[in-house]
């Protein structure tokens, strides 16, 4: 109950009560500590935590948050797809791999761009894309 108020400040502070909007997306994570290691070196996210089954972020486009779960998401299960957008594919690929990630999908064309599908340590699956030309 006492993390569920401090989520609640949080959310009021954030302002991210739009009607009707989506503003927030919840991601499961085996290890949390591995999740916030890979997103900061990867995207320069940071995180609160709300105990010790539950991190934050926000500001990166949408807020969200990581609970520890032993499930993944995966377009193969029909998972929504979270794609990030990046004005360099192959140094974001090369960033996601150094910081221990997966590619799923290696870079392919698609019309308005190309993309490249990724997990992260927990097997999350995401994706990148660009509309700038490598």
């Amino acid at each position: 109950m006492r993390g569920q108020n401090i989520f609640s400040k949080w959310v009021f502070e954030k302002k991210m009560n739009e009607h009707e909007k989506i503003n927030y997306v919840e991601f499961p994570a085996k290890d949390l500590a591995a999740t916030k290691i890979f997103f900061a070196a990867v995207f320069g996210w940071s995180f609160a935590d709300y105990g010790p089954d539950y991190t934050a972020f926000s500001d990166e486009g949408i807020n969200g948050g990581f609970v520890k779960s032993d499930q993944t998401v995966s377009t193969s299960t029909g998972s929504a797809l979270i794609v990030f957008y990046s004005k360099d594919l192959e140094q974001t690929q090369a960033k996601i791999k150094t910081a221990g990630g997966s590619i799923i999908k290696a870079i392919f064309s698609f019309p308005g761009g190309r993309r490249f599908h990724f997990g992260d340590p927990n097997s999350n699956e995401y994706a990148v894309w660009s509309d700038v030309e490598g």
